[in-house]
């Protein structure tokens, strides 16, 4: 096996880092495990130094945000391969073997995940990656198995390993010449949907990025935001949009940024409509932060040479697919 580091980026987890590490431990031998901890303000530290003083401890000094966090942290790692793994997750036996052997077996897959399920609801598949996850060319993010908030039984039908457009952040395999060949995740998005700029970006460079059905990992989700939180609204939407200009082509990048301005705007509406204001405004937020920075955006655009034609993007909007036909699965949708 190849020299893999499996990295965990706690920030104030020591609760989950007492419940999942020893899975970890366990179950990646021949791996090495490090914690990034990202300035925690809990006794994270003092509680690994403790318990787990063979695990080797990395600690950053101010709290950048998953992405800035696992750069910097990434640095001062050598390995063939990082795992990115988030600290609420408990993984299972023979979880790292498949994945690698699937990207041992191509050049080109420079990052990959397993099966994602929830931990508390461990027959489902959990939100964050799934069975693997694609965009629709208005940018927005769906999973095998998770369309919006609707959440499959996981029956076996995602059981192949097959190219996606992105993986994870939640427990991501990712080639280490590559990552720090692409520069690693952008860190002005701080969290949420780096890992896709970062998958979108692998493609411009012809790489391709596989979901493994052979490994499977439960993931608590919600660990450090939870998804009602309009902080997390205002994330997933302003890097929603940064993450769709940097990347989408010059041709129908003005109409498409038009249409989720639009589209924006009807998700705000219905979120006044069920009495959640606070994400409403934090959808305007989003919307002037990201116009209010386009120049910085702009040169991010502006260094991504774009030399390759990118798969895997839907063709259709899965907001219509999903609200407006009912299609609420997505082995439902036209298959990539």
């Amino acid at each position: 096996m190849q020299n893999i580091a499996v990295v965990i980026l706690n920030y104030n987890g020591k609760q989950f880092l007492s419940d999942f590490l020893p899975s970890v431990i366990t179950h990646s031998q021949g791996a090495s495990i490090y914690v990034a901890d990202n300035a925690s303000t809990d006794d994270s530290a003092t509680f690994l130094q403790n318990h787990y003083p063979t695990i080797s401890l990395i600690q950053l000094p101010q709290n950048g945000g998953y992405a800035k966090g696992y750069n910097d942290a990434l640095k001062q790692i050598k390995a063939d391969y990082y795992v990115l793994l988030n600290s609420d997750v408990e993984v299972s036996e023979n979880w790292l073997e498949p994945v690698i052997s699937l990207m041992e077996s191509d050049n080109s897959i420079a990052a990959c995940q397993p099966k994602i399920r929830a931990f508390h609801q461990k027959a489902s598949f959990e939100y964050a990656g799934a069975a693997g996850g694609f965009i629709d060319y208005l940018g927005y993010p769906y999973c095998r198995g998770r369309m919006f908030d609707t959440l499959e039984e996981d029956l076996g039908q995602y059981n192949d390993n097959r190219e996606v457009f992105w993986a994870t952040g939640a427990c991501m395999f990712v080639k280490a010449p590559i990552f720090h060949e692409l520069g690693g995740f952008d860190e002005d998005f701080f969290a949420h949907m780096e890992e896709i700029d970062l998958c979108w970006r692998m493609k411009h460079k012809g790489y391709r990025v596989y979901t493994c059905g052979e490994s499977t990992v439960y993931h608590v989700g919600g660990g450090t935001l939870h998804k009602s939180n309009p902080r997390k609204t205002f994330l997933n939407f302003r890097n929603g949009l940064a993450m769709l200009y940097k990347n989408h082509p010059d041709k129908g990048l003005v109409a498409t940024i038009l249409t989720r301005l639009i589209l924006d705007g009807i998700a705000g509406v219905k979120f006044v409509l069920s009495g959640n204001i606070q994400d409403c405004i934090a959808i305007l937020k989003a919307h002037f932060n990201f116009y209010g920075n386009i120049s910085n955006w702009r040169n991010k655009r502006n260094a991504i040479i774009k030399t390759k034609a990118v798969s895997m993007i839907y063709p259709k909007s899965i907001v219509w697919e999903y609200f407006g036909k009912g299609k609420k699965k997505s082995n439902e949708l036209k298959q990539l």
